[in-house]
């Protein structure tokens, strides 16, 4: 794999996206979130400060998921509709150097947008002289680029081998059944049927533990609320290499795709 062919295709997917106006989401996050600060305290009873920590961390997830999704599932698609990824594939550039730059490109443009978000969020919890605890908000932060990323992953997966629109609605799908993915287990036990509890033992085991990398609600309670170091750096790692393995399968499943 050749590094520089993977940083431009990565550059060209970065321009493409920005060209795109997604980062108008940004100026759409400064007003829902400068909306809240407004509009939180006269409701919330004292406790406005966890409310809008919370509401700003959901609110980036939320954002960074429709770009996750409705992007990531037509990276590929949009190639293969326009008949360029013939152009692509012609030249010296291999079926993984192809999807790692989409991939790489895509992340490269969630983590432009959370940085951003990040600073709105931060500055006005500053300017209303909200208390908030930076290291835990930080930390989920880093963790949602980490989940985001995975679903990226995921979307290129679902857009290599189906339609654009099947794809996203697989992807919100996952993304879903991933974040509910311990409560399901939970739900097999008390099932008491072995039919469902083995068919909800087999999606647990396929399906990402998405929850495994969503920090937000222990975040507003601060760092004593976050798991321990370890559970930590394992957290992380689960959702790297789940990245690596879904372009893996993206990049495997590409290169049999008769064009």
């Amino acid at each position: 794999m050749n590094p520089t062919r993977v940083f431009t295709i990565g550059s060209n997917v970065f321009r493409e996206v920005v060209r795109d106006r997604i980062l108008y989401i940004i100026a759409l996050y400064a007003l829902l979130l400068s909306g809240a600060v407004m509009l939180i305290p006269q409701i919330a009873g004292g406790a406005e400060d966890k409310i809008i920590l919370d509401f700003g961390l959901a609110a980036m997830n939320v954002l960074g998921l429709i770009v996750a999704v409705f992007v990531g599932t037509g990276l590929v698609n949009k190639e293969i509709e326009k008949r360029t990824v013939l152009v692509l594939i012609a030249k010296p550039i291999s079926h993984s150097e192809f999807i790692t730059g989409k991939h790489l490109g895509l992340a490269a443009v969630l983590g432009a947008l959370l940085i951003a978000m990040t600073a709105i969020f931060l500055a006005l919890l500053q300017l209303n002289q909200l208390a908030y605890p930076l290291d835990s908000v930080l930390l989920a932060v880093v963790y949602l680029f980490l989940q985001l990323s995975l679903i990226t992953a995921i979307a290129l997966v679902l857009g290599v081998f189906t339609s654009t629109v099947l794809a996203t609605l697989l992807c919100f799908g996952i993304y879903l059944m991933g974040n509910l993915s311990q409560d399901l287990l939970e739900f097999g036990r008390l099932s008491k049927n072995p039919a469902i509890e083995q068919l909800v033992r087999n999606l647990y085991l396929v399906l990402p533990d998405l929850s495994r990398l969503d920090l937000k609600n222990q975040a507003v309670y601060g760092f004593s609320a976050l798991p321990d170091a370890m559970t930590l750096i394992t957290n992380a790692i689960y959702g790297v290499v789940y990245t690596v393995l879904m372009l893996a399968i993206a990049i495997i499943v590409f290169s049999r795709r008769e064009f």
